[in-house]
Formats: C-alpha cells, sequence, structure tokens
C-alpha cells in the first residue's frame, strides 16, 4: 500500500483520495498523538472549509479544542503554534499544486514538521480505522472549536519585527507583488506596506479555484509583467500557502533560492551572525551557489532532496539559514518552517543594507546553465552498481573540472534516472548529460 504521508503531508484530489473521512482520522490522530489543543489554518481552495470541518470534528471527537485561524500562510501556523502554546498544528493546503488538490501538513508544539517515525505511527492508526469508539468521550466532554480572531496580524507584526528591529525599513522602493490568488493575500501586501514600500498587487482576490493558476512562485509571468508595467525595483511572487517566494529584479531576470541563499548567507556572515560560517541546500542546488559561497568563505552543506532534510541538517549543525531552488527557504532565527514572507523581507534587507539595486545584489552568484534528462528505466536504483555508468559519469567529471558536475538520482515517484549536468556552457552541459543518458538508457 502507498505511504500516506508524502514529503510534505497528506496530498490528493480533494473529496476523491482526500476524503472527509481520512481528515477526520489525521484530526483524531492529532489529538491522540500531540495533544487536545490544535491550531488549524488553510489557503484559500474551495475544498479548504469541508477538510477544516471534518479535521476539526476529529479533534472535538477526542475531546480537543480547534482553535481556527481561518485562510493564513503555512509559516503562520508553524510560528502561532508556538505564540499561542498549542500542542500541535495543521495547515490544510497543497502548496503550489492546482486548485482541486489540497493537502494536510502537521506540526509539532514547537511548529516542526513531525518526523518519519511519527508519521509512521499516525498512518498505522488512520488505517486501523482512528480512535475505538469505546474511547472517546461522551456528550459533555466533547470538544470545541474556536476562532482566533488576530491570527494574521501576529503573523504580519512578527515578519516585520524580523527587519525593523534591525532598523530597516522600505521607504522609496517600488514592489510589485503576486500572491497567487492564495494565502498570502492575507498578509504580504500588508506587512510590505507597513515597512514603508510602495506596493501594486496582483491575484489578490480568490475564488477557490483559482490558486496557483497561471501565476505566483509557479508562474513568474504575470509578475514580471506587472515589473515592466510600473517600474517596480522588484517583483515578488508566492505559492498558494506562502512557504515559497521567487523574485525577480527590474529587468525581468529571476532570482530563485538560490541566488537568495547566496545573498542572505552573505549579509549574515558580515553581520557576524552566521554559525559556522555554514549555510545549507540539496544536492540539486546550482553550482554557482557553492561557488558564491566558497568565495565568500561559506561552507555549504549539501542534502537530498526535500526542505525536511535541509531542516534535518541546519538543526544537527546550529546552522541558522536553508533552502530550495524553489524558493523554500529557512531562517531558524525567525521561523521553523520555510517562510515565503520573512524570506522576501531577508532579501530585501540584505539588499539595502548592502546599498544595493535588487540586480546588483543578486550578480554575487553566477547561474551555471543546467542541463535535465530524465530516462526510463527498468531498475532506477542500479546506477551505482553499474560500471559503465559510473564511467560515462567519471569521464563527465573530470572533462568538466571545477568548472562543472554531474548529478544521477533516482526519481522519487516513477521509474526514472535524472541525469543532471552543470558546465560553464548550456551547450556542453547537454553535451555531456545527452552522453551519459545514452549510457544509462543502454545499461538499466
Amino acid at each position: 500500500m502507498a505511504r500516506l504521508f508524502g514529503t510534505d503531508g497528506v496530498r490528493g484530489v480533494a473529496n476523491t483520495q482526500l476524503t472527509c473521512d481520512l481528515a477526520f482520522k489525521l484530526g483524531q490522530a492529532a489529538a491522540a498523538f500531540q495533544g487536545k489543543t490544535i491550531l488549524i489554518g488553510k489557503d484559500t481552495r474551495l475544498s479548504g472549509d469541508m477538510l477544516e470541518s471534518a479535521v476539526a470534528a476529529g479533534i472535538m471527537s477526542m475531546g480537543g479544542t480547534a482553535l481556527l485561524a481561518g485562510i493564513i500562510p503555512t509559516p503562520a501556523i508553524a510560528l502561532l503554534v508556538r505564540d499561542l502554546h498549542c500542542d500541535g498544528g495543521i495547515v490544510i493546503s497543497a502548496s503550489h499544486n492546482p486548485p482541486e488538490y489540497n493537502g494536510i501538513k502537521l506540526f509539532d508544539a514547537q511548529g516542526f514538521k513531525l518526523p518519519d517515525a511519527v508519521e509512521d505511527e499516525i498512518e498505522a492508526f488512520v488505517q486501523a480505522g482512528g480512535a475505538a469508539k469505546e474511547s472517546l468521550p461522551a456528550g459533555d466532554a466533547v470538544g470545541v472549536a474556536l476562532p482566533v480572531d488576530e491570527a494574521c496580524e501576529l503573523y504580519i507584526a512578527h515578519a516585520v519585527s524580523t527587519v525593523a528591529d534591525e532598523g530597516i525599513d522600505f521607504q522609496g522602493l517600488k514592489v510589485a507583488l503576486d500572491v497567487g490568488h492564495g494565502a498570502s493575500c492575507m498578509t504580504s501586501p500588508e506587512a510590505l506596506r507597513r515597512l514603508g514600500a510602495d506596493v501594486t498587487v496582483i491575484n489578490e482576490d480568490f475564488d477557490g479555484t483559482d490558486i496557483n493558476v497561471q501565476c505566483g512562485s509557479t508562474h513568474l509571468g504575470p509578475v514580471r509583467d506587472l515589473v515592466a508595467q510600473i517600474g517596480a525595483d522588484v517583483g515578488i511572487a508566492h505559492d498558494g500557502d506562502a512557504d515559497r517566494v521567487m523574485l525577480v529584479d527590474a529587468r525581468g531576470n529571476e532570482i530563485d533560492g538560490d541566488v537568495v541563499e547566496a545573498v542572505c548567507a552573505i549579509d549574515l556572515k558580515e553581520r557576524g551572525l552566521l554559525p559556522g560560517n555554514t549555510a545549507v541546500s540539496t544536492v540539486m542546488c546550482n553550482l554557482g551557489l557553492s561557488h558564491a559561497l566558497r568565495d565568500a568563505g561559506i561552507d555549504l552543506v549539501q542534502t537530498k532532496v526535500g526542505d525536511r532534510y535541509v531542516l534535518e541538517a541546519m538543526r544537527e549543525g546550529g546552522f541558522v539559514v536553508g533552502g530550495e531552488q524553489s524558493g523554500h527557504m529557512i531562517f531558524l532565527e525567525h521561523n521553523s518552517t520555510g517562510d515565503g514572507l520573512v524570506t522576501a523581507l531577508q532579501f530585501l534587507a540584505a539588499c539595502k543594507r548592502a546599498g544595493k539595486s535588487i540586480e546588483e545584489a543578486a550578480s554575487v552568484m553566477t547561474r551555471f546553465p543546467q542541463t535535465l534528462v530524465n530516462v526510463q528505466v527498468h531498475d532506477k536504483h542500479a546506477a551505482d552498481g553499474n560500471a559503465a555508468v559510473q564511467a560515462a559519469v567519471a569521464a563527465a567529471e573530470e572533462a568538466l573540472g571545477d568548472s562543472g558536475r554531474v548529478l544521477l538520482r533516482p526519481s522519487g515517484t516513477e521509474p526514472v534516472v535524472r541525469v543532471m549536468v552543470e558546465a560553464a556552457s548550456a551547450e556542453e552541459a547537454e553535451r555531456h548529460a545527452l552522453a551519459i543518458a545514452d549510457v544509462v538508457k543502454a545499461e538499466l
């Protein structure tokens, strides 16, 4: 049977794969494994109300209290779980996925995503049918649901304080903002305006079926167009639950998570706030990030793909900044999970401190051209032990030297081996990637 939890909670098409029954049992599990007071937030999807009701009913059926924060970004729930002294948090969101999907993400009392071992226990609980009926409270022992009226305001105030407390404001900064018909419509425009920015927002309305559709952090066209139209200094785009952010400069050049991490890590080091002189990313980050950090005297720890592995390495090493190319960045001094608003504010503050335009600040990192080839195979795990494949990789690595790299990894979901090559030129990256892919195809 397929594992209930993916890399970021339980996901599926709402009401067919992610059903009210499943949501109810996950609500019960939250109360059983984490405690009786659970904070719930959701993004703007149409199915959010339905699943929120089911999750809350599960919590109340265990005698627990469901605190309802309403439409709010995922990172706000991670923050408020701690600030409101809750036993756990639940976010109903499928992040950057299409509107028909939804998801249920669980956080512990410290605002961290649950470890695999706890997810496994919850999965066993759900598959066993949830709580035994004879163990459930009855009558006046059942729980209640209470609204949290100031939830968005508490989060906005926190995000603003992460730069305002350093004496930074954004007076004179013209911002184009795409909130992607998602949860950040409640928070990001207000936070930026409070810091003095001149903000023009698009996709701020929502009808529950337009979240992430041709907009937001996975579709930068609309924010690029807005930057050009209003002559903005920077464009900012969130995904549906605002745990990510992607930016563009005044000329429309993309600024991804790698560039943001380079700028922010260097800024932290210069202020003596980078423990171990180390930042964390995944094996899929651009080679330009490790070069930019190396040139600044910063070490880079690289993990498996997935923000949970980035966070794991950060907590183990006592590091404060980590992220992914997708714009999912963690600033552990400010929040316990990826936080799109805090990331945007930290990046803009770093540019301001450096006295540079967005484009000038981003030029600290030069992105290496990257080619990714997906090869259908019979055994995606056989590449490591195959002599011909390893010889092809070694030959490419020798030819590339310090100005490129090769990465082979099996897909997490398909019978595919991903061949990724970075090089000084796009032609060179493609040539080496195709050469290795041909050997993988022949051998596996």
